[in-house]
């Protein structure tokens, strides 16, 4: 089987435990305002290569990886690459390789009635979810995704459902996701979540801006710094010590 990869990171540190292998799927079908690869968006683009192929290039390092490393899926949205992603991960559990996910859960269906068999699939090869959580506004979701944030939320119940590990991952935007209302509603839904590990606040940076004006898209968030200190510790208060009752 072939899938469409847009390039590697041979030595990631900030994509799961340990030392990483990441594999950057090609496509994505959120337009996320702050995102910072707009150049995996297109489902065309990339290079084509079979699951064999990323398989050999990430046993290349794995000398590195460690008892915590391994190789971590990331995008554009991996998910939307579902089989390819499967047949990678059970090649790479076959080499006792510790896999992770990186995901913003667009391509997982809300409907909870909806056949998840191919999901079931990827988590049985699947050693940990970062799953990136947008919002948990719903109209503020669509603002600054394009998409409803329901795929995300049905995610990440029917990952505690199964047991699952996971990390939440929430990318900290002045004046779009600082909001404290609404983190201390996102750590409420956090806490109806029986597996989740970690909970990362992600700053804003303005280091993707220059792939906009390379691919000639205008930059959504121009003019946007990123967060204070202060706020960055608010959150962390918030979404990692459990904020209000």
């Amino acid at each position: 089987m072939t899938g469409r990869i847009h390039s590697y990171e041979s030595f990631g540190t900030v994509d799961g435990p340990g030392i990483r292998f990441v594999v950057f799927f090609q496509g994505c079908p959120m337009r996320c305002k702050y995102c910072h690869n707009p150049d995996t968006w297109n489902v065309h683009g990339g290079r084509e290569v079979t699951a064999e192929e990323v398989t050999r290039e990430a046993l290349k390092y794995r000398s590195y990886f460690g008892e915590r490393g391994g190789v971590t899926a990331t995008g554009g949205e991996p998910m939307l690459q579902l089989a390819f992603l499967t047949e990678l991960f059970t090649l790479l559990k076959k080499k006792g390789i510790n896999t992770c996910l990186d995901t913003s859960a667009a391509t997982f269906p809300a409907d909870k009635d909806a056949d998840t068999s191919a999901f079931d699939a990827l988590l049985a090869v699947t050693d940990l979810v970062l799953l990136d959580i947008k919002h948990i506004d719903e109209e503020a979701h669509r603002s600054l995704t394009g998409m409803t944030g329901a795929h995300a939320r049905a995610f990440a119940e029917y990952l505690s459902e199964r047991g699952k590990p996971m990390w939440i991952r929430h990318v900290l935007v002045p004046g779009l996701t600082d909001d404290d209302e609404a983190l201390y509603r996102l750590r409420a839904f956090i806490d109806t979540l029986k597996t989740v590990e970690k909970v990362e606040v992600l700053p804003y940076h303005t280091l993707g801006a220059a792939k906009y004006a390379s691919l000639g898209i205008g930059y959504p968030l121009k003019g946007v710094r990123p967060p204070t200190s202060e706020r960055i510790q608010n959150a962390k208060n918030i979404l990692l010590k459990g904020g209000k009752a």
